[in-house]
């Protein structure tokens, strides 16, 4: 008895009469797939829209609502050969790492038979002509077949499962031409042995699957670590607010119970799960998931507070605006989404590539084989010949030509302090040629620092040191970080929004806002000077101290606006955060071109707009509103420091606290391409010239094999150049 699902529980509504459903597919290995479920579901009367991601393997419907029952869908798909289910990113996950340890399993063993065989070979090779005895020869054959066989069985599954579906499902992909030349290679080498022939294929099929796999799995390692955006979104949204009913009364409902014009309560400590406006209550709010700006904000009555915003002192009663779908950290969601779905111009190319591949590879053998028959040969001569062509075609050069550059650039970039997170990383890297910079935890270091240290004497910056230590306030936290204080001062008490206060002695100290502290006009004077900097005040009895506290730009930010610039890329500034301090982060690099107190979605119109012009943006960022800017940009970069989300969506990630990764990830990239380009080109000149002379018939299997390996193995050693080229350069 078979349990249908119910898919009503999945469902999410568009709010435009739309109705979307997230299904995780099974057996998408290749564009052409995609292309093949997103062109039949579309014939689907309402369906209006099919995406499949092939990073996490998700397809992604909208149709109208009501009008298509989702096991209709199902089964639509079942028809095309793949299985499909509700995505759940922790299954996804599970069976993403069951199916990489499955490859690499399989690689593993295909590679030792392949070694095996080789050895075994190499006297079949030498003596050919010469003085083995043909019992010699027969034995060396028939003990490969004892290692081979088994071993491509195992090895070659996950073509040959492949395979299998898409000929039931009436199609064909790229693992139907080569299971067909592995089959018949190894049965061609069983009669071949069996009739005591000169020549057997058993170490061309195991090293055509030993390399198949090679590729496979590097692509399904790039895949895995380009996925899980939503799950990091997902954890900063609260599930839950505190809502006010019948006056004072407060109860806990899901954020889905909440309608706008609703009154809910925010305590310290909480994160909002609503937009709003705040009607009572004042408060320090962090609004960085949001805005990007690190140093917390005050609110009070009519202040907006977003969704995602943390509350760090005071109570608030916020009136609701948007919850749950509605709210402004949805929308960055969407955006993230949309933009990571627009990237498609690369999956195009390849869908192009696997729809011709299958077809002129079938074809050529096929009509190889006729055409030898025609001429007069035997049934053995044209079979061999023919499988010849499907080994010589084989597109191992062409499938490692960008994985093993990749693989090689990936560890100059590692050694470089860049991490990479997306497989077409490099290429884009290497044609940007404007980058937006994000200015605060960007530009500038993650972490707030003391400018007006020497103007401070030693014995006050440490007792304040010992003060701020009482205080939870980030300003407070950068002073007792310069001070390297490890001990509090006892007695003190914080007010919330103000400061804190206590005595030492018979003095009264004070640590805080400069009204606070009574310190305005040093204040004031310290601001005009540096318009960028917060300040925070100390009062010792009746001496008052002005802290400058500010980040500092990155080390060598001067030094790699310049650089960007001597290679002919422009550079802009970008930023939510306040007018005074990104023009005079932009003026102290030179930078002409900048944008202060953007929101994300002013950053993704700006960076259409570069489009647009015929720009390749590189965009810098790290807080969760540049995610969307990062997903929509041709290329992007965050720090370490960077958020979760932040770090997940962009192509790579930069270690320590200089920029110079970027500019080596845009050099390494560089002539990582540059050697692409060759690979490629090495691998079509030699189909150009090994098919016809495969089709002639001067090339046995046997050298259809090494002709096939060896192009495999002179496409890694240039892609080794990548290392070699980065030191010689960098």
């Amino acid at each position: 008895m078979q349990t249908a699902l119910d898919f009503s529980h999945y469902l999410r509504s568009t709010g435009e009469g739309l109705v979307r459903l997230d299904l995780a597919v099974d057996g998408i290995n290749c564009a052409g797939c995609m292309a093949k479920i997103e062109r039949n579901l579309l014939k689907i009367p309402d369906v209006t829209s099919a995406r499949v991601n092939l990073t996490d393997r998700r397809l992604a419907l909208e149709w109208k609502a009501g009008a298509v029952d989702p096991t209709t869908i199902v089964a639509r798909l079942t028809e095309l050969g793949y299985r499909a289910y509700p995505f759940e990113r922790a299954s996804s996950e599970t069976r993403e790492a069951e199916q990489a340890g499955s490859l690499l399993r399989r690689l593993g063993v295909a590679a030792f038979a392949a070694m095996n065989v080789m050895m075994l070979s190499i006297p079949v090779w030498s003596a050919v002509g010469g003085d083995m005895l043909p019992e010699q020869r027969d034995f060396f054959h028939w003990l490969s077949a004892l290692i081979v066989l088994p071993a491509a069985a195992y090895s070659a599954q996950p073509f040959f499962a492949s395979a299998m579906t898409a000929l039931r499902a009436r199609s064909v992909n790229m693992d139907v031409p080569i299971s067909i030349g592995i089959a018949l290679a190894l049965a061609m080498s069983l009669f071949e042995t069996a009739t005591h022939a000169e020549h057997a294929y058993f170490d061309a099929a195991i090293m055509l699957i030993a390399f198949l796999l090679a590729g496979r799995y590097l692509d399904q390692n790039m895949r895995r670590k380009t996925r899980a955006f939503a799950g990091n979104l997902a954890a900063l949204k609260a599930e839950t607010a505190t809502k006010f009913v019948d006056g004072e009364e407060i109860v806990t409902v899901p954020v889905a119970a909440i309608q706008p014009g609703d009154i809910v309560l925010l305590r310290p400590g909480e994160r909002s799960a609503v937009d709003g406006n705040v009607i009572s209550g004042r408060s320090e709010i962090d609004q960085s998931l949001i805005t990007g700006e690190t140093l917390p904000k005050t609110v009070a009555a009519g202040s907006p507070v977003y969704a995602g915003t943390l509350v760090r002192t005071g109570v608030l009663r916020v009136r609701v605006s948007a919850a749950s779908e509605a709210t402004l950290l949805s929308e960055i969601s969407r955006l993230l989404e949309n933009a990571l779905q627009s990237r498609s111009r690369y999956l195009r190319l390849a869908e192009r590539a696997s729809r011709l591949y299958a077809p002129v590879v079938h074809a050529a053998a096929l009509l190889t084989m006729i055409g030898w028959l025609i001429a007069g040969a035997s049934l053995h001569e044209a079979v061999i010949t023919a499988i010849a062509v499907l080994i010589i075609t084989c597109p191992c050069a062409l499938g490692l030509a960008i994985p093993a550059v990749q693989t090689v650039a990936s560890g100059s970039l590692f050694g470089s302090g860049v991490l990479l997170n997306s497989g077409d990383a490099i290429e884009r890297l290497a044609e940007v040629d404007h980058v937006i910079f994000d200015k605060t935890g960007t530009l500038t270091l993650p972490e707030l620092d003391v400018t007006n240290a020497e103007a401070i004497p030693a014995d006050i910056f440490a007792l304040a040191g010992r003060v701020a230590l009482s205080s939870r306030h980030p300003v407070a936290a950068a002073v007792a970080r310069a001070a390297k204080a490890t001990s509090p001062l006892g007695g003190m008490e914080e007010e919330p929004g103000q400061g804190v206060h206590g005595s030492l002695g018979d003095l009264e100290v004070r640590l805080g806002r400069p009204s606070y502290c009574g310190a305005e006009e040093a204040a004031n004077v310290i601001l005009s000077r540096d318009p960028e900097a917060s300040v925070v005040a100390f009062r010792y009895g009746a001496s008052c101290y002005v802290f400058a506290v500010r980040q500092r730009l990155r080390p060598d930010a001067v030094d790699v606006v310049a650089s960007l610039r001597q290679r002919g890329i422009s550079v802009e500034v970008v930023s939510g955060d306040r007018e005074p301090a990104v023009r005079a982060a932009a003026e102290t690099l030179g930078i002409c071109e900048w944008r202060a107190e953007v929101t994300p979605v002013d950053k993704i119109a700006r960076i259409d707009e570069l489009k647009r012009s015929g720009f390749k943006v590189l965009m810098v960022g790290d807080g969760l509103n540049d995610a969307p800017a990062l997903a929509a940009a041709y290329a992007s970069i965050s720090p370490i420091s960077a958020t979760h989300m932040s770090q997940a969506v962009a192509d790579a990630v930069f270690l320590g606290e200089q920029l110079a990764p970027i500019l080596a990830a845009i050099e390494i990239s560089r002539n990582a391409l540059h050697l692409m380009r060759q690979n490629l080109w090495f691998a079509v000149i030699y189909n150009a010239l090994a098919v016809p002379i495969a089709i002639a018939g001067l090339a046995t299997p046997l050298i259809a094999a090494a002709a096939m390996s060896g192009s495999s193995v002179l496409v890694i050693l240039n892609a080794l150049r990548a290392r070699i080229r980065a030191k010689g350069e960098l």
